[in-house]
């Protein structure tokens, strides 16, 4: 079966450190920090405090106030992110066979904010004061749903829900139905909204979280040597993934090439990653055979990066054991430590990261990298954005559970 080749050519974002991609990748370059304080409800008796939120978020900006009032917060991310998408590829004014158009968009918790609210109004008026968009509101799926009643996407429909490597997972879908020619256009991503008391209070149980609560905008400090945690961060990535002939057909301007996809699982912990890292490093091997690719042409690795002391531990060694002496030459960043860990969402948003970075040259840092981790040796950009003649990246999403993922993405060449 002939394989078709998979580029990117629109990007949507909703991102606690800016609302569209570009906004959110000059704050990656400027190593803007999106951390703060909860604002969402009163954290006082929490152990955790802190959160990367979404600014500025106004709904009606992307859809009508009717419609958004029928959607969690989630859905109203995923609804925006997928406008922004398919404005930026030219698809919301060129014409596109529907039936060969489909949409993959996941999340981790969906509605938490609308069950916790639900529940509330139970116990104080009863069954019958519930509204009746309660249910879709809820479900994970509506997010994808409402996307492609939005426009019109008649082709393949799904909603992954994979924990922390959700976003990731859809676009590795999206990419294989497009490799195949299946379809034509894929609508890809994750989105996330649980900051909310039970999801967030639930995180802190795990003690996963970090509880620098006097200093909020240095919490988030991946592969450092005094991390202690991750900090909960919203929001939402979405990709247009197009096969090449029919965006070239159309003119469409083509961000990168995606070239391959890796999903293993650790088979080990409900939370706990394997401590060899086994999992992590199939999964970017899987990436690396899928694209064709050898470990020497890999310059960058966006790496999943939380801040939390394992996970960022057994990621370095699972690059080392991929890469072996070419690790030390490779150049890694977490965007985490300034969007916070956006749960399900962070895949998708951080393969949108790696997409620019693969397009512009420009690697994005890891801010609050101030003590050296001997158990995390690798070269990780922390003196501000650098340039470099990128060919090949990756970017890696592991998940509760075990889901490890890997994408591959190529700079684009006729």
């Amino acid at each position: 079966m002939k394989e078709h080749r998979v580029v990117v050519t629109g990007l949507g974002a909703v991102t606690p450190i800016g609302i569209g991609w570009t906004e959110f990748w000059d704050g990656l370059k400027a190593g803007k920090n999106g951390v703060s304080g909860v604002t969402h409800f009163d954290p006082s008796d929490f152990p955790s405090r802190m959160a990367a939120e979404v600014k500025n978020f106004h709904p009606e900006d992307w859809m009508d106030l009717k419609s958004a009032a029928r959607m969690d917060r989630f859905a109203q991310f995923s609804m925006a992110a997928s406008v922004m998408a398919m404005e930026d590829a030219g698809l919301t004014s060129h014409p596109f066979d529907p039936k060969r158009a489909g949409v993959i968009i996941g999340s981790g918790i969906g509605g938490s904010e609308t069950i916790e609210k639900g529940y509330a109004q139970l116990q104080a008026k009863g069954p019958r004061s519930l509204n009746p968009f309660f249910v879709s509101k809820i479900l994970i799926n509506m997010a994808a749903c409402l996307v492609s009643i939005r426009f019109g996407l008649k082709g393949p429909l799904s909603s992954p829900s994979v924990a922390c490597s959700t976003g990731a997972n859809a676009l590795g879908d999206a990419f294989r139905i497009l490799q195949r020619g299946n379809v034509d256009i894929m609508l890809a991503g994750a989105s996330e909204a649980c900051i909310t008391p039970l999801a967030y209070g639930g995180f802190c149980a795990t003690r996963s979280m970090s509880r620098r609560n006097d200093c909020p905008e240095k919490a988030s400090r991946p592969f450092d040597g005094r991390r202690d945690g991750f900090v909960m961060g919203e929001g939402a990535g979405v990709a247009i993934l197009e096969r090449l002939d029919h965006a070239m057909r159309r003119g469409a301007r083509i961000y990168a090439e995606v070239v391959g996809y890796g999903n293993a699982s650790d088979a080990f912990h409900l939370t706990a990653p394997a401590p060899d890292g086994d999992g992590m490093a199939s999964a970017m091997m899987a990436a690396l055979d899928d694209a064709h690719v050898k470990p020497p042409a890999v310059g960058y690795i966006n790496a999943h990066g939380t801040s939390t002391v394992l996970n960022d531990r057994v990621e370095s060694a699972a690059i080392i054991k991929v890469f072996g002496e070419d690790s030390r030459r490779l150049k890694i960043s977490s965007i985490k430590s300034m969007v916070g860990h956006l749960m399900s969402a962070s895949g998708a948003v951080e393969f949108i990261a790696t997409v620019l970075s693969v397009s512009t040259g420009i690697l994005p840092p890891t801010i609050n990298y101030e003590e050296r981790d001997p158990d995390c040796p690798l070269d990780y950009v922390t003196r501000g954005a650098e340039k470099a003649d990128l060919e090949v990246a990756l970017t890696n999403s592991f998940g509760f559970g075990g889901g490890n993922v890997c994408l591959a993405v190529k700079r684009f060449w006729r």
